[in-house]
């Protein structure tokens, strides 16, 4: 049998040409798109604004000293519950006595000086009405008369005196007895001691300002948080708002307060401009600590149990649509997010309300819960991500 050389090259010939071609449709075909999806539910939308700051009790009490002196004993340490007029500490009271019994001394004095006065001004009255009498019967002198009455008046002027400086003794005696009694450090409150500043054997001086020895907190079951908002967001903080923060020392542990004050002073930081939001919140369980860095949410708005979508979802557009329309729909208030129906992607205006950053309200729109939101576009070889929330991806 005789091979056909011409057929057999012109089959080789075909099969080479669809060869070729079929490679190169592989080669330049459009990459299959994938889709990310989030369903649209009902919750709540929650708007905040963020903002750190720290922990602190909500009363605190420095116990400073007014007098100088060396510490010669502490009857109180960190943690010590303490309540109003208990002695916490002692500065050496020997310096202070000495003025005390001095003053005392002089007082003394001033009365004995009294005394002897008021018995000097009573033989300078009986002296005169003596020599009133003499005058009568013209058996003194005038000279002599107006001495007696001077000697009368010098000396009631003395007791006067006398009385003056008793009272000025007494001042002094005051002063040094209450500088005797500063010696003694008392709690002004109930409380816990949260810092103590001095040793036993430590001298504290009083001359220039009042050094703080300890920091008492009233009540340790009541904290705040001194939030830093910025002055772009102080806007949205209005006192008695719902707040959320949390620490990192239960990062897993969210804490709820409320505002309770926003601060009219403002915090220049390198001409950064910030205001302290004042969040209150109970601390049952001391789980709270003085100090403590705080990441706070402060909320600004909220609607309860809406129909809601992911906001990525408002952010996404088709390429296809971006190149026959110019660009994702904007306007006030109003929107659109995509939906794959029936394999095909169909744009759905929505009307949209609060936006906290993951989920948007819907108002208006041909939307129900369950409906699968387009969040994201990819390929076969850069996959869609899913939006933030649970969602279902499709490859077509």
């Amino acid at each position: 049998m005789r091979l056909n050389w011409k057929k057999f090259g012109l089959a080789a010939t075909v099969i080479a040409v669809v060869g070729a071609g079929a490679v190169y449709w592989i080669a330049h075909r459009p990459p299959a798109v994938s889709y990310a999806m989030s369903p649209v539910t009902r919750g709540d939308v929650v708007a905040t604004i963020t903002a750190s700051g720290s922990v602190n009790p909500v009363v605190t009490v420095q116990v400073g000293t007014y007098v100088s002196g060396t510490i010669i004993s502490l009857s109180c340490d960190y943690n010590t519950q303490v309540h109003k007029g208990q002695l916490c500490a002692k500065i050496d009271p020997a310096p202070y006595q000495i003025v005390v019994d001095e003053n005392q001394a002089n007082l003394v004095t001033a009365e004995a000086q009294l005394a002897k006065d008021q018995a000097n001004q009573v033989y300078a009255k009986i002296n005169r009405q003596r020599a009133d009498l003499l005058w009568k019967e013209d058996s003194t002198s005038h000279d002599a008369v107006d001495a007696a009455i001077n000697a009368e008046n010098q000396a009631q002027a003395l007791v006067r005196l006398d009385a003056a400086q008793i009272q000025q003794k007494a001042a002094l005696l005051k002063a040094a007895q209450i500088n005797l009694n500063y010696t003694n450090i008392i709690s002004p409150v109930n409380g816990t001691v949260v810092s103590r500043n001095v040793t036993a054997g430590q001298t504290v001086a009083a001359s220039l300002q009042t050094p703080t020895l300890f920091l008492i907190a009233t009540d340790l079951t009541k904290m705040q948080v001194d939030t830093n908002v910025s002055e772009s967001d102080i806007g949205g903080a209005i006192e008695g708002a719902g707040a959320s923060f949390t620490v990192d020392a239960f990062p897993k542990k969210t804490f709820q307060g409320r505002v309770t004050q926003v601060r009219q002073a403002p915090i220049s930081v390198q001409n950064v401009i910030t205001y302290d939001c004042v969040i209150t919140v109970a601390n049952p369980g001391r789980l709270l600590k003085p100090g403590m860095t705080a990441t706070a949410k402060i909320a600004t708005g909220q609607a309860l149990n809406v129909l809601r979508v992911p906001s990525q979802g408002l952010r996404f557009t088709p390429t296809s649509a971006v190149k026959s329309k110019g660009g994702p729909k904007t306007g006030r208030g109003r929107r659109a997010v995509w939906l794959l129906r029936a394999g095909k992607l169909v744009e759905v205006p929505v009307t949209v309300g609060l936006d906290d950053g993951t989920f948007a309200e819907i108002k208006a729109g041909d939307l129900q819960p369950g409906d699968q939101v387009v969040t994201a576009q990819g390929s076969a070889k850069t996959p869609a991500k899913a939006a933030a929330s649970p969602a279902a991806s499709l490859r077509l």
